[in-house]
């Protein structure tokens, strides 16, 4: 055996595509069995709209378990906070909300996003300092107080907001359908693709573009390593963690929008939706969660139409079948 001279180049990683081609697959073999074009049409970019958001949603969570080992059970808190801080923008201006003019209801949903982002990254920051820092590396009393302060923050937006269901309507700009041929796709629909499409993009850019998203990824693989460089590790975890939770506030918004409606109790409801996906897709990897959040929107959609009483379940049967092939997630970039 021949060692390597200095000038020759490292061996290239294989590429591992078959997980990538997961959702093409499903969907091709959703087609015969769905029987009619035109719900295949209509269920598949349902699929896809209803994972960009899982997505936006669970992205900041798989970083933060991948980098930071954190077990944060209370991530849901994120979520409902950016929906009801949404509503503090949308409904004093309801007359601009439902104008028929998108570039005005953009206006308006610009700021609210923003504003939900913010409020959600800087609960994140006293979430990191109060709960999460006396208790790193210690998996049960992680669960504990993160599903504790998810409970307190239930309990605070009944307080603030009331027990009651906020209605939270589409924008007019973005309510009906294009129809093309016998295909109806909303709107909003096609927004929510495109907003994921281009939060996923901007996240792999920042991840592999970026001295931030080298420590990140660096971090991920070897947390001892990036410490013993000289790199502030813990200020790198607590930006993670902002960021983290902002991606969840702006979830949020999305997904109220989504099922116009804001309740105390929705981000509890999408917790362990959002930890399937981070299971599914492999601690830390964001490519892994973007499949991953895939598979299970279309999974629901298409379990539901042909098979409703397994719809329920249809996340838990999906998350079994890809353990059980690969016990780590798609795409597993840590050994935890």
């Amino acid at each position: 055996m021949t060692d390597l001279a200095a000038t020759d180049p490292l061996p290239k990683p294989k590429r591992d595509f078959l997980p990538a081609l997961l959702p093409v697959i499903l969907a091709l073999a959703m087609l015969p069995l769905i029987g009619s074009g035109s719900s295949w049409v209509t269920l598949t970019v349902a699929s896809l709209a209803m994972g960009m958001m899982i997505f936006i949603m669970a992205s900041g969570l798989t970083l933060v378990f991948g980098l930071m080992d954190v077990l944060n059970f209370g991530h849901g808190a994120f979520i409902a906070v950016g929906a009801y801080i949404a509503t503090l923008v949308l409904l004093p201006l309801a007359g601009s909300v439902q104008a028929d003019s998108l570039l005005v209801n953009l206006a308006v949903l610009a700021p609210a996003a923003l504003l939900a982002m913010a409020v959600s990254g800087a609960l994140g920051l006293v979430v990191e300092r109060v709960l999460i820092l006396p208790v790193y590396g210690q998996h049960l009393k992680q669960i504990l107080m993160t599903t504790g302060g998810l409970i307190v923050a239930e309990q605070a937006l009944y307080a603030l907001w009331g027990p009651q269901i906020i209605p939270l309507p589409l924008p007019s700009s973005l309510r009906g359908s294009f129809i093309i041929g016998d295909v109806a796709i909303a709107k909003y629909r096609l927004l929510a693709m495109l907003v994921g499409l281009v939060v996923f993009l901007a996240i792999q850019l920042v991840l592999n573009r970026t001295k931030i998203g080298l420590l990140i990824r660096a971090g991920v693989e070897n947390r001892e390593m990036v410490e013993a460089l000289g790199y502030r590790i813990r200020q790198l975890f607590l930006g993670v963690f902002m960021v983290g939770s902002a991606l969840a506030g702006f979830g949020g918004i999305m997904w109220a929008l989504y099922r116009e409606q804001v309740h105390a109790s929705m981000g509890n409801d999408l917790t362990v939706l959002i930890f399937i996906v981070v299971i599914i897709g492999g601690l830390g990897s964001i490519g892994g969660c973007f499949i991953g959040a895939l598979l299970v929107a279309m999974v629901a959609n298409y379990g539901g139409f042909l098979v409703p009483k397994l719809a329920l379940v249809s996340n838990i049967l999906l998350m079994v079948a890809v353990l059980m092939w690969r016990p780590r997630g798609l795409y597993a970039v840590t050994s935890r």
